[in-house]
């Protein structure tokens, strides 16, 4: 547990993730708060770099000769869940920041076959998201499978599919067997 708490890179995946939601964040005040659209896109256009940063950082620290461990596998499940679900989190923090501070529409709560719709949809992309990490995954067990201990990264793959299908029980199908009807509006 010592190695994962000091290891740089848990620090460079903390501070990436730090980036993403900064990013995002300064983005969106300069957007509404601010009015500032130049800056906002500028921002917000950064979010995407924080992943590059972090993938430059996992394969130069890789090539550069380190054990691959526990945090270069969480590296690539980060890299891969970012790329699928960052367009979307950024989607999401806008509509709120625009009810909040641009006089927009209150976000719609989802109830019923839509809110249904969703959690297939969200599934589908943990779906895509943890073939891209596992995609990465191999790729980092190729670049260094013939001068490195990579079983650690091997390691990752059940449990991505792991989270996919806990995903999927407590997701759409959880949704379909209990999800409920739009709240009944209270009586007069």
């Amino acid at each position: 547990m010592d190695e994962l708490l000091n290891s740089p890179m848990t620090a460079a995946i903390v501070a990436c993730e730090i980036g993403f939601w900064v990013f995002i964040a300064a983005g969106l005040l300069s957007r509404y708060a601010l009015r500032k659209q130049k800056a906002s896109t500028v921002l917000l256009a950064l979010v995407p770099v924080v992943d590059l940063v972090l993938l430059v950082i996992t394969v130069i620290d890789l090539l550069n000769g380190a054990a691959p461990n526990v945090t270069h596998g969480l590296a690539a499940v980060y890299l891969g869940f970012s790329v699928v679900f960052g367009p979307s989190m950024v989607r999401w923090a806008d509509v709120r920041f625009a009810h909040r501070f641009g006089g927009g529409p209150r976000p719609e709560k989802l109830y019923g076959r839509a809110k249904a719709r969703e959690e297939w949809r969200e599934w589908g992309k943990c779906v895509l998201a943890s073939a891209i990490s596992a995609g990465l995954l191999l790729l980092a067990i190729a670049v260094v499978g013939g001068s490195g201990h990579v079983e650690p990264l091997w390691a990752w793959l059940p449990r991505l599919g792991t989270l996919t299908g806990l995903w999927f029980v407590f997701g759409p199908l959880w949704q379909e067997i209990f999800g409920s009807s739009a709240p009944k509006e209270a009586s007069r």
